[in-house]
């Protein structure tokens, strides 16, 4: 009997060393990595992104960084069939592969599928965007808080576009969007091993707000003002993004925008953490006490 390819998943929050790991784990395992990442997919976001340097992308083949512009629609559908085609080209060569990033949905689609949302009137879609725009976020976070508070704890409520989709399907249906959610995973041609990347909080809080000043010295400003024109897009309702944007409207000083990417990623790391904290599949990997290589490459020996 063949058997089958294994993905290996290596997640954790922003900041917590993903990148630098899953190039030295790819490099022991003579593999590629798969991006899953809802923003280094981007060509046009590269430092705020955190995007791997040119010389780890050519130590190593990377897929799904900066390959789809911010004016394209790009959703976690999408990248849940681009992924698979993917997974099953690279199983043709090799018999594991890294699959590494911090969007928990990205992960989730690939590995379990996603969830069968109804269809949504248009209508309803373009007035929760009117909202939106006349409004501000707050209106569609006070909602999906009293209308589904359980998706709310998971939900990126700092992203727009997803405040929407949940509150559409909810206005739509008369149900919580959690509702929809897929209990039963799908089928999936290869095995799954998942590895998490895990820092005491005060030393993950240091790390982001350092990897912040370093992204300020790379040049993030002068990259948020080539952006600037197109702020409305989906893709750059991004922490990092969206603070510049405030000091380039004339909203609060460039120090205030600098503490606020701080307090936001940290925000966004939490978040990320509560999302993986709901697999418990996950293997922590504890980054004060222990080798991530050495604890992963002994766990793929048990397969």
């Amino acid at each position: 009997m063949t058997r089958k390819p294994v993905l290996i998943n290596l997640v954790g929050p922003t900041a917590s060393g993903k990148t630098k790991v899953a190039l030295e784990l790819a490099l022991a395992l003579g593999t590629e990595i798969i991006s899953a990442d809802s923003r280094q997919i981007y060509k046009e976001m590269r430092i705020g992104t955190a995007v791997p340097s040119e010389e780890e992308l050519q130590a190593v083949k990377h897929h799904f960084i900066r390959s789809v512009s911010i004016q394209e629609p790009y959703s976690a559908s999408q990248f849940e069939k681009d992924a698979l085609e993917k997974i099953k080209t690279l199983s043709e060569k090799y018999p594991k592969i890294l699959m590494t990033g911090g969007t928990g949905l990205y992960f989730h689609a690939v590995n379990y599928g996603l969830d069968d949302i109804p269809e949504v009137p248009l209508e309803i879609r373009l007035e929760l965007n009117r909202l939106f725009e006349t409004q501000g976020i707050e209106i569609l976070q006070k909602e999906l808080l009293e209308k589904d508070p359980a998706y709310y704890r998971l939900a990126d409520i700092q992203n727009p576009r997803r405040l929407i989709r949940a509150l559409e399907v909810i206005r739509h249906t008369g149900k919580p969007f959690s509702d929809f959610r897929r209990a039963k995973p799908k089928q999936r041609p290869f095995e799954s091993i998942w590895f998490g990347l895990y820092w005491p909080r005060e030393i993950l809080y240091e790390r982001i707000n350092k990897r912040t000043e370093m992204m300020i010295q790379n040049g993030l400003l002068a990259e948020a003002e080539q952006l600037y024109p197109f702020r409305h897009l989906n893709a750059l309702q991004t922490v990092g993004y969206r603070e510049l944007f405030e000091y380039l409207d004339g909203k609060i000083s460039f120090d205030q925008a600098v503490n606020e990417i701080k307090k936001n990623t940290r925000r966004y790391a939490k978040r990320q953490m509560t999302w993986f904290n709901k697999n418990p599949v996950i293997k922590w990997i504890d980054m004060t006490r222990e080798n991530p290589i050495q604890v992963i490459m002994e766990q793929i020996e048990k397969l």
